[in-house]
């Protein structure tokens, strides 16, 4: 604790670098699970950022970093080192290329592009989280995913800032390399779209937000969907014949349908609760914990086993 502490003091004379010692890391997840770090410091530049890294690497002290937070479960004792945030923001258009910062909200982004009549991303809208993240995790939604538009990703990959197209991010249904490489942070990508009418995107992005609103309410301290979606062409045949015909969704059969099937609706482990409307929809009631939500997963994901002879996966992220 007492280096953590000293290694603040070049860290606090960095411009646009936040520092803040002790900060509770649940104040900065969507769950709102979580106990504290060394401390949080939050880059709201790429140069604060770099500055930041830079140090943290020469440091040897532990420290990670991580995004918007909403996909992210955080140890109910915390994490004992630094942790890096990259909050850097902005967006611009070029044409039909659009580039944004790792730290945009994903909605902004799908914004942003309907505002400029840049279609390709407006069935993503209502989706939580940062940019950063949703490449990440290859996020998307109603037959849209990021990774279709990427056209390039800027990251650090220890003192180099390297450039990856689409095709080195290698990118499968939530899925990418840097899933692989956690100590790489995205910093911006470039985004190729296609023109569209801006009324229409916004008025479909608008339904789509309301569809997703309704299942998943902003103020919710969830992470929307909390397993994976699985891959038809991946299950044994022996299950996938049981599957109905009209559950199977572009080649996908939602976690929901085989969390229902075990009698996941309504299930709890202390204030951790699965919805009774929603199989896959797992949430803190309030002042839940990290630990109740793992032992909560670990049940679902046991009674999956048990009966399909399954593995389902986490779409969240785990710390440390």
């Amino acid at each position: 604790m007492t280096a953590a502490l000293a290694a603040l003091a070049p860290l606090e004379t960095i411009p646009g670098l936040a520092v803040r010692p002790g900060a509770l890391l649940r104040d900065y997840t969507r769950f709102r699970l979580g106990g504290p770090c060394h401390a949080l410091l939050i880059a709201s530049t790429e140069a604060a950022y770099r500055a930041a890294h830079e140090l943290l690497l020469a440091s040897g002290l532990p420290w990670t970093t991580i995004g918007g937070g909403t996909n992210l479960i955080v140890s109910d004792a915390g994490y004992p080192g630094l942790v890096l945030q990259y909050a850097a923001a902005g967006l611009s258009v070029d044409g039909a290329r659009v580039r944004v910062e790792a730290g945009a909200d994903l909605n902004d982004l799908v914004d942003f592009a309907n505002t400029h009549g840049l279609a390709g991303l407006e069935s993503m809208a209502g989706i939580p989280g940062w940019v950063g993240a949703a490449i990440y995790g290859n996020a998307g939604a109603y037959g849209q995913s990021i990774a279709e538009r990427i056209h390039q990703v800027r990251f650090v990959d220890g003192p180099h800032i390297v450039t990856f197209t689409r095709e080195q991010c290698e990118f499968r249904y939530r899925e990418s390399i840097f899933k692989r490489h956690k100590r790489w942070q995205i910093l911006s990508a470039e985004l190729t779209l296609t023109p569209g009418d801006p009324a229409a995107l916004a008025a479909r992005s608008a339904e789509i937000r309301a569809t997703r609103d309704a299942k998943f309410p902003p103020t919710m301290q969830c992470a929307g969907s909390i397993f994976k979606n699985l891959l038809l062409r991946e299950l044994p045949p022996e299950t996938a014949a049981h599957v109905p015909a009209n559950v199977i969704r572009e080649g996908k059969i939602p976690a929901g349908w085989f969390l229902e099937q075990v009698g996941a609706k309504g299930l709890a482990a202390g204030n951790i609760r699965v919805a009774d409307y929603h199989a896959n929809l797992v949430y803190n009631t309030g002042g839940g914990t990290a630990a109740d939500l793992v032992a909560l997963l670990g049940e679902l994901k046991r009674r999956v086993q048990d009966r399909f002879g399954l593995t389902i996966e986490e779409e969240v992220q785990f710390l440390p």
